[in-house]
């Protein structure tokens, strides 16, 4: 791969690992984790743990529960991709699915960002809102914009920005922390909750859905293969066996710690809002309630939390979206200018929507956006799936079979909830044409589109290279 294809290429291999010492080693690797973490406690997830908390206490924790180690499985295939072959998500699905299957991917994938950056761009425009008195529209344009401040930051070295996002998680981390211990939650209906999986009915399934999207994120897999590659690892199979390892390490605790604050978020309404019958569906009704309840002190926690999970979601997503368009378009511009492109994307629908709603019902806006998310999330994790089970792209770092029977699996509970959300709310006319008008583009893939190697089986998948 020649230095211009590389992904993120201002960033590409610039961390340097210590070969002798593993402790040293293992630092080296940390910091992708993180990065891919906040997506996994940004405001969309506020959102959806703040109305299922809210509406029906704790009894959907087991679904952050399972969503947290759904995700663990599928970043670190996105962490085996990025190291065993060179590619991020993107370029893989350009360079080894038939052209027009990789243009529809493309578009669902920036359907999935801008859905992603709308749910950050808003809840920081309420913590700005909260904290300063800002009008959403302003907080909007703030958000939209500061963060290509940050970026800049880049030219300084990568780890500056794993830094700042380090400091932001533990900052929310800490904030929730106080705050639950201040609710001081009931600890057993807490672990029946972890434990007991049921869905009461369909509102329980619109936000288990949510919370799924909110959890395991596409743009997050697309980020993430990416992010492995900033390291100057051995590129000996030796080497890549110890990448993998440590950047599977790295990704499982800055999930553990993701999900301790999303479960803290769920764990949080539960205890104040529904003990109280309160069904929170704004962000600053949730700020607001809290003062009352837990003191001023645990409202001005909340927004800052909410504060630093907009501005650490918003600095990786932009980073994936300028991944995910060149890597599937191989569009060259200038780093600066493809970030002003995707904040763009998010920053018209996201004042659309405020102006629309007038700023309230900021947690129902949200939620939507983390269901369209679940709903773009099969065309990301199967193929993800796809790839890093094929020994001919993978060679000896194909995923074991055990591994490819979980992950198939997970790629089957996704699709399975969302079918049957869609089922109940659509009816099966909606959902039979939908999946009619898949089946027919994936037949005309399959049979009518000529792979580059007409040797080729007559498969959605095209040779490597």
């Amino acid at each position: 791969m020649s230095a211009t294809n590389h992904s993120l290429p201002e960033a590409y291999r610039t961390v340097k690992v210590n070969q002798r010492n593993w402790f040293r080693r293992f630092l080296a690797f940390a910091g992708p984790g993180y990065l891919v973490s906040v997506g996994y406690m940004d405001p969309g997830n506020w959102a959806t743990a703040l109305g299922g908390g809210s509406t029906f206490g704790y009894t959907l924790l087991w679904v952050i529960l399972c969503s947290s180690l759904m995700a663990m499985v599928l970043q670190t295939l996105c962490a085996r991709l990025g190291i065993a072959t060179g590619k991020d998500l993107a370029q893989a699905c350009r360079d080894y699915v038939k052209r027009p299957a990789a243009i529809a991917l493309w578009f669902l994938c920036e359907i999935a960002i801008i859905s992603t950056d709308i749910a950050e761009v808003i809840g920081s425009a309420v913590a700005l809102n909260l904290l300063f008195g800002l009008n959403l529209s302003a907080g909007v344009l703030i958000t939209g914009l500061d963060v290509l401040v940050l970026l800049a930051l880049m030219r300084f070295g990568f780890r500056k920005i794993e830094a700042i996002i380090f400091t932001l998680v533990a900052t929310i981390f800490v904030c929730f922390g106080i705050n639950i211990f201040w609710a001081s939650p009931d600890w057993m209906l807490v672990g029946k909750g972890l434990v007991t999986p049921q869905v009461q009915n369909n509102q329980a399934l619109f936000l288990a859905v949510g919370i799924l999207g909110a959890t395991v994120m596409p743009h997050n897999l697309y980020l993430h293969s990416s992010l492995v590659q900033t390291r100057d690892f051995e590129k000996t199979e030796e080497g890549k066996k110890d990448a993998i390892k440590n950047a599977s390490v790295d990704v499982i605790l800055a999930l553990t710690a993701a999900f301790f604050v999303n479960a803290a978020i769920l764990v949080l309404a539960a205890s104040v809002f529904h003990k109280q019958g309160v069904i929170v569906e704004d962000l600053g009704e949730a700020h607001k309630l809290l003062a009352p309840a837990l003191g001023p002190a645990a409202a001005t926690l909340f927004a800052v939390a909410l504060l630093a999970s907009g501005q650490s979601s918003t600095i990786t997503g932009t980073l994936a979206g300028q991944i995910v368009m060149e890597g599937f378009l191989k569009w060259r511009i200038e780093p600066w200018l493809r970030r002003l492109i995707t904040r763009g994307l998010a920053i018209i629908p996201a004042l659309l929507l405020v102006g629309s709603s007038g700023g309230s019902k900021s947690a129902e806006l949200i939620t939507i956006t983390q269901v369209v998310l679940s709903m773009q999330l099969p065309f990301a994790i199967f193929p993800l799936v796809m790839f890093t089970s094929d020994k001919k792209r993978m060679g000896s770092f194909a995923s074991p079979v055990w591994l490819q029977v979980l992950a198939y699996a997970i790629c089957v509970a996704i699709t399975s909830l969302n079918i049957k959300y869609l089922w109940d709310t659509f009816g099966p006319v909606a959902v039979l044409i939908g999946a009619g008008v898949i089946a027919a583009f994936s037949a005309w893939v399959v049979f009518f589109v000529k792979s580059k190697n007409p040797d080729e089986p007559e498969l959605m998948t095209q040779p490597q290279g």
